[in-house]
């Protein structure tokens, strides 16, 4: 019988992932103290709903600028000193801003240039570290690491890192900041340590955006990639459009308080826990195909079934079940397009893929509101449930070009 260890940790994923798992780990439980303390410390600033809303926006801007310029240099560059050097940005700019903060010399303009620079940084970071890790994880042994690093995602940064930032705050503004900053330092570090140092791609004399469409039209002549980064575009628009007025939805359609409300949200992040066994149980007997196909309908009748709702125990199981489902979804959709993706386009296709997660949710978030202003709370899910219905159709056959064997080469 295998030790706790070698459960929790298995020696067949590396030497390598036992410090980019830490690291991850690390940098989601600061980075998830921020996502109580950043609204919080913009809101003692100001009250302004539209203020308090572009601070999210500035530092999802930077993925829309950047994001394929950043996949191109992690090709480009050495990953691992990338990753660290991105780290070690961001660290500098959550200390300033923290000490900044704690010295009560922050204008609101400060903050958003912090953002922007953040979310700057974080485009190279996860651009880098993402290539890192196919370079550093047996490509047999992609899927186990993939599921560590979404749960412990998942309990870090929804569950563990939220509140810890809000009892950091109520300590000090600036000391949930400077608390990120210290977890993004140890990552660096751990980062540092890995071995692995896969070749840059020869590129002297090729223009950055040269290289750019040649990962775009690699990934767009990839059938299987192709179907995944369009389905988690449109995902995340009908995911983000449904649930950019949730607390409105929770407090005026369900009934919540806002205690309650924060149990509802906790429950979609234990849904996500429990996602990392129930991938490992179910895709060696059902496959990879079933699990995306199911994952397209359970997500269609998400949307529904919170349209027609007003039950709060319903709406909890109902996000319950979408939290395995992200997770599952997550875990077999990247292992898929890594095992895909050569080596040598690892970071522009990665950065494709990010752009259309990230822009997708700008889309929605804003498209959201502009539903539920007009038509009422309910007509972002019941829109995202028609779309999700039209996705589902769209992407079922070209899923089968999806496929978690490594079979493609470098195009010319």
């Amino acid at each position: 019988m295998p030790s706790l260890r070698e459960t929790v940790l298995p020696a067949a994923l590396g030497s390598d992932f036992r410090r980019i798992w830490p690291a991850a780990i690390l940098s989601n439980l600061g980075d998830g103290a921020l996502l109580a303390a950043g609204p919080l410390l913009v809101a003692s600033i100001t009250c302004e709903p539209a203020a308090v809303g572009a601070a999210a926006f500035v530092q999802q801007l930077p993925w829309l600028l950047f994001a394929l310029f950043s996949g191109a240099l992690a090709d480009r560059f050495d990953r691992r000193t990338m990753t660290v050097a991105a780290n070690l940005f961001r660290a500098v700019v959550l200390t300033a801003l923290g000490v900044a903060v704690l010295a009560g010399a922050s204008p609101l303009w400060a903050i958003y240039v912090a953002l922007f620079l953040l979310g700057t940084a974080e485009t190279l970071a996860d651009s880098a570290s993402g290539a890192l890790l196919v370079s550093a994880v047996p490509k047999d042994q992609l899927g186990k690491a993939n599921a560590r690093l979404y749960a412990t995602g998942t309990v870090v940064q929804q569950l563990g890192g939220p509140p810890l930032g809000a009892l950091l705050f109520a300590v000090g503004a600036g000391v949930p900041l400077v608390f990120d900053a210290v977890t993004v330092l140890a990552a660096a570090a751990l980062i540092s340590r890995v071995t692995v140092r896969p070749e840059p791609t020869e590129s002297a004399g090729t223009a950055l955006w040269t290289e750019v469409r040649v990962g775009i039209s690699w990934l767009w002549g990839h059938a299987g990639v192709r179907t995944l980064a369009c389905s988690i575009l449109v995902m995340n628009v009908t995911f983000c459009a449904a649930f950019a007025t949730w607390v409105l939805y929770a407090r005026e359609h369900l009934g919540l308080s806002d205690t309650q409300f924060g149990l509802l949200v906790a429950v979609g992040a234990v849904g996500g826990v429990v996602g990392m066994p129930v991938y490992h149980l179910l895709e060696p007997r059902v496959g990879s195909l079933t699990l995306l196909r199911a994952g397209l309908i359970i997500e269609t009748l998400v949307h529904l079934v919170l349209a027609l709702t007003r039950n709060p125990w319903v709406a909890g199981a109902t996000m319950a079940v979408f939290g395995v489902h992200a997770v599952v979804w997550g875990i077999v959709s990247t292992t898929a397009r890594q095992l895909a993706t050569p080596d040598a386009l690892m970071g522009r296709v990665n950065s494709v893929y990010l752009l259309a997660s990230v822009g997708g949710a700008a889309i929605g978030s804003a498209l959201g509101g502009l539903l539920a202003q007009r038509f009422g709370l309910t007509a972002p899910f019941t829109a995202a449930f028609a779309a999700m219905v039209v996705m589902t159709a769209v992407a079922w056959r070209p899923l089968r070009h999806v496929s978690v064997r490594r079979t493609a080469a470098v195009p010319d």
